[in-house]
């Protein structure tokens, strides 16, 4: 069955914000996004999205040291950043399973360096810098797992 694929436009970090947060209203327990794109396209600013429209509150940082923030809305939200993982077994090794009992959200950025370890469900999310926009963001949402990736 071929991925359903949705291609966004944002003109800001606010646009990528209320993406985020329309994106949100979609989103169950169980669920699980994969960020992926080069630094500054706007991963923290989608996840600052999915997070207001969870009710969350919270100052939201990337976890790039952390590797991951936990935040209490109408769902729990994990919020990962494996940037500095250079191998999924380091996850495994400090209780990764723990996070994915399908009672909660988790948003792993960088999710393309531990696709191995994700579920097969998760929503993989492809930023991009726009090449007609300084300020512009091309953000390809694909749902259902397949080996092609067509927002490449």
């Amino acid at each position: 069955m071929p991925p359903e694929v949705q291609i966004f436009r944002t003109k800001s970090e606010e646009e990528t914000f209320s993406l985020g947060k329309d994106l949100s209203r979609e989103l169950k327990p169980g669920d699980t996004i994969s960020l992926e794109g080069d630094l500054g396209t706007g991963k923290t600013a989608l996840t600052k999205g999915i997070a207001a429209g969870l009710g969350i509150d919270a100052f939201i940082t990337s976890p790039t040291f952390t590797l991951v923030n936990t935040y209490m809305g109408k769902i729990v939200l994990n919020h990962f950043d494996v940037y500095r993982i250079d191998d999924p077994e380091e996850l495994l090794a400090i209780g990764w399973e723990d996070y994915f009992t399908g009672e909660e959200i988790n948003v792993v950025e960088w999710g393309d360096k531990v696709r191995e370890i994700l579920p097969p469900d998760t929503v993989r999310i492809r930023l991009e810098r726009d090449s007609s926009d300084p300020d512009g963001r091309l953000i390809c949402i694909e749902r259902k797992k397949t080996n092609a990736y067509p927002c490449r």
